[in-house]
């Protein structure tokens, strides 16, 4: 069953995308932890087989492994010690899940007032919260005052106008980070590198409207400016980017201690660190992103003459990607002619660009595996596709699958517990699907799947139907 295969390699697929050897191997850098196949060849995750998840909660389904995402937030806890390490809640946010992060000792960044407030339904404690946003309502700011989160990420001088004159009429003094923009641009995709200086976010350093916003803030009786924030992209791996850009943020820090005799306590800076999609995406391990992180900002302190100062980051994908898989039913099957004597084949499957749009989005690589058997068959170049309206719903660009892939097998889509159910939508009138966690011998519901009742309760028929 897992001889070697010898299949040539399909020139119409990217140069990164080797033929599989076994293309019943599990990478164990793509899956969440303990992920095998049974003696059948089933796929199990956190113990459960795939076809039986499908079977009870409907396809298709993402599912989530509670203690491979314990894990991650404990390896990011016990590497970075001394830092603040905040959870993404735009990557996936969720009641259940916020008390996993509050038990592991993370705290968490929200970026709306609607996931501000549900992490105050979760029980969140609102002072390890900080709030992002670049156009932060006065009713959004209000709402964060009056919960006492820990942290506004104070992205505008408007804003900075609206977080005075709410603090001023409730008596308070509302602790800040002004975000800054660095001009470093990681090596991303053009949409989610969020440093370079033609963008939405934050206050310039190149334009000297960094230091401004910090002078700003310092002179509002009512603000309590505690540090600057920065975000040079995302799924980096490197940390070359966090060098250069700390290096400036330094030197904004020193340069505003310098006018006003203020050192300022705080420096987060950001996140966005990548994770293995494929087998080709090499992440960095928390304890590595640390010793690095921290070198750099202490070489960097101890030239410029500044004080120790009390760190932050933001992991992101790198505590829930990993410990989710899509799973979805085949469908219908194409083999395309792409070229002289190329075939790409075609798999349809029943969900799409409306479950996962980073692939049309972003062009984000992602792989799949046969979940409900093993397979001998020769590997085939593929490419999974959804079943929406669009040429672009496309889930898995380029994937070797087996060749005796049928309709009614299950593809399991690994790195999928990141930005896939966040970024989820009805087009085509889709409902989206279901949300489990996983832990051995237990599969809980805790995001249940869309009905069209939800949507109609929507839709107000004028006719009064």
């Amino acid at each position: 069953m897992n001889q070697p295969l010898t299949s040539p390699h399909n020139p119409a697929a990217p140069d990164w995308l080797q033929v599989p050897s076994d293309l019943n191997h599990l990478d164990p850098a793509l899956w969440p932890g303990g992920t095998r196949r049974d003696d059948s060849g089933a796929l199990l995750v956190a113990g459960h087989r795939c076809q039986d998840l499908l079977a009870q909660f409907g396809s298709p389904l993402y599912v989530l492994d509670e203690m491979d995402f314990r894990a991650r937030a404990q390896g990011f806890r016990r590497e970075f010690a001394n830092w603040d390490v905040y959870y993404a809640g735009k990557a996936f946010l969720n009641r259940t899940v916020l008390r996993w992060v509050e038990q592991e000792g993370l705290s968490l960044d929200v970026c709306s007032g609607n996931e501000l407030l549900v992490a105050l339904a979760a029980d969140f404690p609102p002072a390890r919260i900080e709030f992002h946003g670049n156009n932060k309502s006065e009713e959004e700011l209000g709402l964060a005052i009056d919960a006492g989160v820990g942290r506004i990420i104070a992205d505008s001088f408007v804003e900075l106008e609206r977080i005075e004159a709410l603090a001023s009429a409730r008596d308070v003094v509302v602790p800040i980070l002004v975000r800054i923009t660095t001009g470093v641009e990681a090596h991303t995709h053009q949409y989610i590198a969020t440093a370079h200086e033609d963008q939405k976010f934050g206050f310039s350093i190149h334009s000297g409207r960094a230091l401004e916003a910090l002078q700003a803030a310092s002179e509002h009786p009512h603000i309590k400016l505690m540090g600057i924030h920065s975000h040079i992209g995302s799924q980096i791996f490197d940390t070359a980017g966090f060098a250069v850009a700390a290096r400036k943020m330094l030197g904004v820090l020193a340069e505003f201690r310098d006018l006003s005799g203020v050192q300022l306590p705080e420096l987060n800076l950001g996140g966005g660190f990548g994770i293995a999609y494929t087998s080709a995406d090499q992440a960095l391990a928390p304890g590595e992103l640390a010793s690095q992180l921290t070198a750099i900002v202490s070489q960097a302190c101890a030239e410029l003459g500044l004080a120790e100062l009390r760190l932050a980051i933001e992991p992101g994908r790198a505590i829930c990607g990993p410990p989710g898989v899509a799973l979805y039913t085949v469908g219908t099957i194409k083999p395309v002619v792409v070229g002289p004597e190329l075939t790409r084949t075609y798999v349809a499957v029943d969900g799409g660009m409306s479950d996962n749009i980073r692939t049309a989005l972003y062009r984000a690589d992602y792989t799949a595996s046969l979940a409900n058997r093993c397979s001998s068959a020769e590997p085939i170049l593929a490419r999974v596709v959804g079943k929406h309206c669009e040429s672009g719903d496309q889930l898995v660009r380029d994937v070797y699958l087996p060749a005796d892939i049928v309709p009614g097998d299950i593809l399991a889509v690994p790195g999928s517990g990141a930005y896939a159910r966040s970024l989820a939508s009805n087009y085509n009138h889709a409902t989206r699907p279901a949300v489990v966690a996983l832990r051995e011998g237990e599969a809980q519901l805790i995001m249940r799947r869309e009905t069209l009742d939800d949507l109609l309760n929507l839709d107000i028929d004028l006719n009064g139907r």
